[in-house]
């Protein structure tokens, strides 16, 4: 946004449609913030901004905007216009560009590819879709291990122009195989005469191709690399993924998982991008489970039905005892996913969190219980509600419910995850709304169950 915020008359020389000065302005911005003021302009504007810019700014830009503007875009400039951008593009986003559009569009766009571009888009589709293969550019700087560092900044002068980053070499053998990475400041600062492959540097770290993107976010935080290379099962060098793409992926990620948690299945899109058909299908078929889970609460509900018609100031407190034990089991599943997600929790951690969890769920059960039974008392006292002579058993049945609700809650909705990881499942899954279910029900029991032991020979 800095961009923008510097220059105020952008807005005003596109409504003046001063064109020539506009180019010059925006030749100042940055890519990103040159693809926000296409959005926040009137799409009959949009094409003649961007035939202002640069070829290779152009490619740029396009990256940045939101697919609908893309598409809008695409039909309305020239193959010759649209072939410019994709050149414009790094092979990864021209891959990731023909993946998402609809296949009329994508269809031509292949017809705006080079030959030599259309083989590097069509290698990186024949990944799968979520693999380090889809995210890696064949743009990246090469070495020979017998350069001296003379040579090899040479190579990088002549070479390095349109490269997707310099900041890490690569040294390869007479086969492609991948020997060793080198940072450019460590080969600018070794002696001249010095092979490239025997200047000290960090150890080797690369991914296979087909490394789920998940896996190659984690290794990009534990290594702090600012480039990873993708090598196939020999070893040989495919290409390189960017720290920039992985923000990319770390955000979709993180949408995944907070779609999960909040009980549905991800979108794999922008919200308004999302058909109605599949908005309803998504989001149906957790509620569908979620429903079918609450109706045993029904059925806990039926065979009570005795104790409630005898005492039916116990089922006052139904609606705060469930909910107190979903929310601290939403609270730890939510916790515990994220966790590990976060790789700060591991499987062999499971021990040490039940026993975190079992006091921390005791704990706030006794303190939630406490305030349940001083709001009997109270009420009682005050005149507010009159829950009979036995008013004070009926708290102490509510306190010690609440311990034994939220206990088993925070126990269930910190453990579910780690069972989920264990088989091989996405921890997301185990969503709020699902521990809520599974607390309703078993909350349920456990009321009842201790109402029938307190409160028998009195109200039951």
């Amino acid at each position: 946004m800095i961009g923008p915020l510097l220059k105020p008359d952008v807005q005003q020389l596109i409504r003046d449609k001063q064109w020539d000065i506009l180019r010059e302005v925006l030749s100042g911005f940055d890519p990103s913030d040159i693809a926000e003021i296409l959005i926040a302009t009137p799409d009959e504007d949009d094409v003649t901004i961007f035939r202002l810019l640069p070829r290779e700014l152009a490619g740029r830009v396009f990256a940045y905007l939101p697919r609908d503007h893309q598409e809008g875009l695409i039909r309305s400039l020239s193959h010759e216009q649209m072939r410019h951008v994709l050149e414009g593009m790094t092979p990864d986003d021209q891959a990731r560009l023909l993946e998402e559009l609809p296949a009329p569009v994508t269809r031509r766009l292949l017809d705006t590819l080079s030959p030599d571009e259309l083989r590097a888009a069509r290698a990186l589709l024949g990944y799968p879709p979520e693999s380090a293969g889809r995210y890696m550019t064949p743009q990246y700087v090469a070495l020979r291990s017998d350069m001296t560092a003379r040579e090899a900044l040479e190579h990088v002068r002549t070479t390095g122009h349109g490269k997707e980053t310099l900041n890490i070499l690569y040294i390869l053998d007479g086969d492609g195989k991948l020997l060793k990475e080198l940072r450019l400041g460590s080969l600018v600062l070794a002696d001249p005469d010095v092979r490239v492959g025997e200047i000290e540097d960090r150890p080797l770290v690369s991914v296979p191709a087909n490394t789920d993107r998940e896996k190659v976010l984690r290794a990009f935080e534990k290594y702090d690399r600012s480039a990873l290379p993708v090598v196939d099962r020999d070893g040989n060098m495919l290409g390189i993924i960017t720290a920039d793409d992985m923000l990319d992926v770390a955000e979709r990620e993180a949408s995944e998982d907070i779609q999960k948690i909040g009980g549905m299945e991800a979108l794999d899109a922008p919200y308004l991008d999302v058909s109605y058909r599949q908005m309803v299908w998504k989001r149906g078929g957790w509620l569908s489970a979620l429903f079918l889970g609450e109706m045993l609460t029904a059925t806990a509900m039926t065979h009570f039905e005795g104790e409630i018609a005898r005492a039916v100031v116990l089922a006052m407190f139904v609606p705060l005892i469930i909910s107190s034990g979903g929310n601290s089991g939403s609270q730890a599943a939510t916790l515990i996913v994220r966790a590990l997600a976060l790789t700060e929790l591991r499987l062999r951690d499971w021990w040490r969190v039940f026993g975190r969890e079992l006091r921390s769920g005791v704990t706030l059960g006794a303190w939630l219980g406490l305030i349940g039974f001083l709001r009997i008392w109270s009420w009682q006292h005050l005149g507010l509600y009159d829950y009979g002579a036995h008013y004070l058993l009926v708290g102490v049945t509510v306190w010690i419910s609440l311990i034994g609700v939220v206990t088993f809650g925070s126990l269930s909705g910190s453990m579910l995850p780690f069972l989920l990881r264990r088989l091989g499942l996405d921890p997301a899954t185990s969503s709020a709304p699902f521990v809520a279910t599974l607390v309703d029900v078993t909350g349920l029991v456990i009321y009842f169950t201790v109402a029938l032991v307190i409160l028998r020979g009195t109200l039951l």
